[in-house]
C-alpha cells in the first residue's frame, strides 16, 4: 500500500481555498510548479486566462475547461480560421462557462469568426473590441447576436457608424455599461436610438464624438445611468447640458472635461439637478470657479472627486469647498491659476480625507502647503507635484513622517529635489511609483537610498536625471525587485555597466533608453537575456548599439510588444531579425534606419506583416515601397504613420 503523502489530509474544497488566496500570476505559477495535485486544483479553480501565443490556445482552453474571462488582447494571430478550428475540436466546455470575452486591438477576426464565437458562447455577458480596426457594422451585427451582454466597450472602432450601433441597441436591451469613445462615425441618430431600446445603462462612454446636445436630450431620458463621460464633447453646449438637470435622477458621475463650449452655467445646471452626484470632472472646460458655482458645488455633500484642472481658482473658493465638501477624496487642480499655500492651508484643513492630490504646474507652492498637505492628510495616497519648483527636501521630511500610506509621488521637474530630500521620500516604504524625471540635482546616492527602502516599488521615472550612473542602478537592482516601469532616457552617464545591472529586474516590462550614447551590444545583450517579461523598449538613438546587440534582442526578447529602433545602427539583416523573430510585434517605430536599404524594410515588413498593427517609417519610403507589401499590411490593419 503506497505512502500517504501529506497532501491526502487536504480535500478538493480545502485545496481551492487555498487557490484563491494566491492573486499574483508570479505565485499562480509557483503553486502549479509544486506538484500534480496543485496543477489539477488550478485546472480546476483558474477563471481568467490570458493568452499570449496563438499556438498555446488550443491546449489552454482544453486544459482551463471553466474559464470565465477570456483575454485575447495580445494575441495577433487570432484569425476567423482559428476560431473555426477551435470550434471545431470535441471538448467544447469552455464556451458553455465563458462570461468575458477581451478582444481589443485584434485586427484578424472579422464578421465571420466573431459570429461564430459568439454563437457558440450563449452566456457572454461582457465583450471589449476596441482598437479593432477592423470591427465595423457587420461585426457589430454578429456581436448583437449575444442579446445577454451586459457590458460592451467599442472604443475607437472608427468603422463602426449607427446602423451596427442599431443592431447591438435593439437586440441587447440589458446592456448596463457601454463605451464609445473615439466612435467617429456615431451621430445623434444611433444615441437616440440606443437610449430608447436601452433602459438599463448604468455607464455611458460618448467621449469625442460629433454629439450635439440633442444626444444629451436623449442621454436624459435614461432612468438608471449612473456614470456619464463625454469628454471633448466640441458641439456639446450648455443648452444641452440643461436637459440633465431634470433627467438621470440616479446620476452619480459625470465627465465633461475639454468640453469647448459648455461653461459654469451647464456645470450648474447638472449640478442644481443631481445633489447626490459623487464625481465631478470639468478639467479644462470650466474657466473659473464663480460665486454661483461654488454655491452649487457646495451643495454637494457627499462629492468625492472633484477635478477642475486649467480653472481660475481663489483661496477663497478652495475654503468654500473645505468647509462644505468633508467627503472629498480626490481633487484636481493641475495648471490652476490662482493656487496658493493659503489656499492649499485652508483645504486641507476641512479634506482631511483627501487620498489624491494633483497640484501639477502650481508654480507658487512652497514646502509650506506640502506642510499642511502631510499634516491633515494622513491617508494620502497620490501626490502630484509636477513643475513645482519651490518644494525642497523639508517638504518631503514632512511626507515621510506624516504620509505612511504614500503610493505615488510625482516630482518631474521639481529642481528642488535633491539627494536629502529623496533620503527622505524612501521612508515611504509604501511607494509604488515615482517620477522624478529633469531633476538634474539627484545623484546616485539619492537612487541608492530608494533602492535600499522601497522594495515595493514597481515604476520609476528618472527621464533626463544627468546625475544619474551605474552605481545607482545597482543601487536599484538590489533593491526594487518588484520594477516593471523604467524611465532612464538621456541618462547620459548609464554604461553597459549599469545595463547588467537592471538585466536582474526579472519583472520588468516597460523600459525606455533613448540617447545613451555610451550602451552598447554587450548591455543589451545582457539586458536581453536577463529581462524576458520586457514587452515594451525605447531605444531610439542608441547609436552604438550595433547587430549584435539587436540579434540577441531577437533571440531572447520574444514577449517584446512594442519597440522603438529609430535612429539605431542596425543592418538589414539584424532588422530582418527582429522584425522576424519577435513573432508579438505589434508597434515599430522605424525612421532614420541609415544602415537599412529599401529592400531591407521590404523584407521585414513582410515577415511581420501579418501581425504588426502599427509601424512608424520615414514619409520617402511610401514611394519606394512595393504596392504588394503596403496593400498586405492595410489589408491586415496595420496602421502605417509616415514621418
Amino acid at each position: 500500500m503506497p505512502a500517504l503523502s501529506a497532501l491526502d489530509v487536504f480535500t478538493d474544497d480545502l485545496l481551492v481555498r487555498v487557490r484563491e488566496k494566491i492573486g499574483d500570476e508570479s505565485d499562480s505559477k509557483t503553486w502549479r510548479l509544486v506538484c500534480k495535485e496543485f496543477l489539477r486544483v488550478d485546472s480546476l479553480t483558474r477563471s481568467n486566462l490570458r493568452v499570449l501565443r496563438v499556438e498555446y490556445l488550443f491546449h489552454l482552453l482544453r486544459k482551463y475547461s471553466n474559464v470565465q474571462t477570456l483575454d485575447l488582447s495580445v494575441c495577433p494571430g487570432v484569425h476567423d480560421g482559428t476560431v473555426s478550428l477551435l470550434l471545431s475540436q470535441s471538448s467544447l466546455s469552455w464556451t458553455r462557462s465563458l462570461k468575458s470575452l477581451v478582444l481589443s486591438r485584434s485586427t484578424g477576426l472579422r464578421y465571420k469568426g466573431l459570429d461564430m464565437l459568439i454563437r457558440a458562447c450563449p452566456f457572454l455577458e461582457r465583450v471589449d473590441v476596441s482598437y479593432s480596426c477592423g470591427f465595423g457594422d457587420r461585426e457589430a451585427a454578429a456581436l448583437s447576436r449575444a442579446g445577454g451582454l451586459r457590458e460592451v466597450k467599442m472604443d475607437k472602432c472608427l468603422n463602426l457608424t449607427d446602423v451596427g450601433l442599431a443592431k447591438i441597441a435593439v437586440r441587447c436591451v440589458n446592456l448596463e455599461r457601454l463605451s464609445l469613445k473615439w466612435c467617429m462615425e456615431i451621430s445623434d441618430l444611433g444615441i437616440d436610438l440606443l437610449c430608447k431600446k436601452c433602459q438599463d445603462l448604468k455607464f455611458l462612454d460618448v467621449s469625442y464624438l460629433k454629439l450635439t446636445s440633442d444626444s444629451i436630450c436623449s442621454i436624459a431620458t435614461l432612468p438608471r445611468l449612473e456614470s456619464l463621460a463625454m469628454v471633448g464633447c466640441q458641439l456639446v453646449d450648455d443648452v444641452g447640458l440643461q436637459f440633465l438637470q431634470n433627467g438621470c435622477p440616479l446620476l452619480k458621475t459625470i465627465d465633461i472635461s475639454r468640453c469647448k463650449s459648455v461653461s459654469s452655467i451647464g456645470l450648474m445646471a447638472i449640478t442644481r439637478g443631481h445633489n447626490g452626484l459623487l464625481q465631478v470632472n470639468a478639467g479644462y472646460c470650466i474657466s473659473e470657479l464663480s460665486a454661483a458655482l461654488l454655491h452649487h458645488i457646495a451643495e454637494l455633500k457627499n462629492l468625492k472627486v472633484i477635478m477642475m484642472d486649467g480653472a481660475l481658482i481663489s483661496d477663497y473658493s478652495l475654503q468654500t469647498i473645505s468647509v462644505n465638501c468633508k467627503s472629498l477624496v480626490e481633487i484636481g487642480l493641475s495648471k490652476c491659476i490662482g493656487v496658493t499655500n493659503m489656499g492649499i492651508i485652508q483645504l486641507v484643513s476641512g479634506c482631511i480625507n483627501l487620498k489624491i492630490i494633483d497640484l501639477t504646474c502650481c508654480h507658487s507652492l512652497t514646502d509650506a502647503a506640502l506642510c499642511a498637505i502631510a499634516d491633515s492628510c494622513r491617508g494620502l495616497v497620490c501626490l502630484k507635484i509636477e513643475s513645482c519648483n519651490m518644494i525642497t527636501e523639508k517638504g518631503l521630511y514632512q511626507l515621510r513622517s506624516f504620509c505612511l500610506q504614500l503610493e505615488e509621488i510625482d516630482l518631474t521637474d521639481c529642481s528642488g529635489v535633491n539627494d536629502k530630500g529623496l533620503e527622505y521620500l524612501s521612508g515611504c516604504s509604501e511607494l509604488l511609483c515615482l517620477k522624478l524625471g529633469l531633476c538634474a540635482n539627484i545623484s546616485d546616492k539619492g537612487l541608492s537610498y530608494i533602492g535600499s527602502n522601497c522594495p515595493k516599488i514597481h515604476e520609476l521615472d528618472l527621464y533626463k536625471c544627468t546625475g544619474i550612473g551605474d552605481d545607482g542602478l545597482a543601487a536599484l537592482s538590489n533593491g526594487c525587485k518588484k520594477l516593471k516601469k523604467l524611465n532612464l532616457s538621456y541618462c547620459v552617464n548609464i554604461t553597459d555597466r549599469g545595463i547588467e545591472h537592471i538585466a536582474s529586474l526579472e519583472k520588468l516590462s516597460d523600459l525606455e533608453l533613448r540617447g545613451l550614447m555610451k550602451v552598447t551590444s554587450v548591455g543589451l545583450t545582457a539586458l536581453a537575456a536577463g529581462c524576458k517579461r520586457l514587452a515594451d523598449l525605447d531605444l531610439k538613438h542608441c547609436e552604438k548599439i550595433d547587430d549584435l546587440g539587436f540579434w540577441a534582442l531577437a533571440y531572447y526578447s520574444q514577449n517584446l510588444r512594442q519597440i522603438n529602433l529609430s535612429y539605431c545602427a542596425l543592418s538589414d539583416m539584424a532588422l530582418c531579425m527582429v522584425m522576424g523573430n519577435l513573432t508579438r510585434l505589434q508597434d515599430a517605430k522605424l525612421v532614420h534606419l541609415t544602415n537599412c536599404t529599401r529592400e531591407g524594410f521590404e523584407l521585414a515588413l513582410r515577415t511581420c506583416c501579418i501581425r504588426i498593427k502599427k509601424v512608424k517609417l520615414l514619409a520617402h519610403l511610401r514611394f519606394f515601397l512595393s504596392s504588394e507589401i503596403l496593400e498586405a499590411l492595410h489589408a491586415a490593419g496595420c496602421k502605417i504613420r509616415w514621418d
